[in-house]
């Protein structure tokens, strides 16, 4: 899944990239409020992660043309200030939840996680899809109860799915998510992924929906 981080601090900012990239989403860095406005008006990410002191445009405000723009992607504010009153006008702006430096990658992590199992409508980090389990807070994938050792790759492509429930994605849209990028090789690619996964935890959980995408066997 990619997220977008939009932070400033230079110090700050790669560390909460390598936090998300390890657990698990394929994340864009910018540090320009008005960089980060249009990226999130354009780009499909399953979360944002938005500092409030930008330059050029600050992050109340990209966070407000977002949302008039009907830009619903969860978003995780964050500010070197815990005043009550900046929260109160960051939920109102329509963000998500928020988190006051300085804090715990950890906790940050889990609530990016919590941001985006909500928006797909799941509310537990075990994501159960009928004999598939995916533990999202230890990023492994039990299949009839017995763990299966997957890549990082392979394991994204299951959670994309897990996340999506209900819905056929597209090579081009499991490879956003896995990549940030589509163009015409992947979709050989993601058939190449599916065919070695298919080998791992069985023919029954991907289904294909012939010129459409995949899904979850019981999704």
């Amino acid at each position: 899944m990619r997220a977008l981080v939009v932070e400033d601090d230079p110090d700050v900012g790669p560390d909460l990239v390598r936090a998300l990239t390890e657990a698990g989403f394929v994340v864009d860095l910018t540090g320009d409020g008005v960089d980060a406005w249009q990226k999130g008006g354009v780009e499909d990410y399953a979360l944002a992660v938005l500092d409030l002191g930008l330059p050029k445009l600050d992050g109340l405000s990209v966070l407000r043309r977002w949302r008039a723009e009907g830009r619903e992607l969860p978003v995780l504010i964050l500010s070197a200030r815990g005043d009550w009153t900046e929260k109160v006008e960051g939920i109102q702006a329509g963000a998500d939840d928020y988190l006051a430096k300085p804090f715990a990658m950890g906790e940050l992590v889990a609530r990016a996680r919590g941001l985006v199992r909500r928006r797909a409508g799941l509310s537990s980090p075990l994501l159960e899809v009928g004999r598939l389990i995916i533990d999202t807070a230890r990023m492994r994938v039990l299949v009839d109860q017995r763990p299966v050792r997957l890549s990082p790759l392979e394991y994204r492509f299951l959670d994309v799915l897990a996340h999506a429930p209900g819905r056929v994605l597209t090579a081009g849209d499991i490879a956003e998510q896995l990549h940030g990028t589509a163009d015409a090789a992947d979709a050989n690619a993601i058939e190449a992924l599916v065919l070695r996964l298919r080998r791992k935890i069985g023919s029954d959980i991907i289904e294909t929906r012939r010129g459409f995408g995949y899904t979850l066997g019981g999704s």
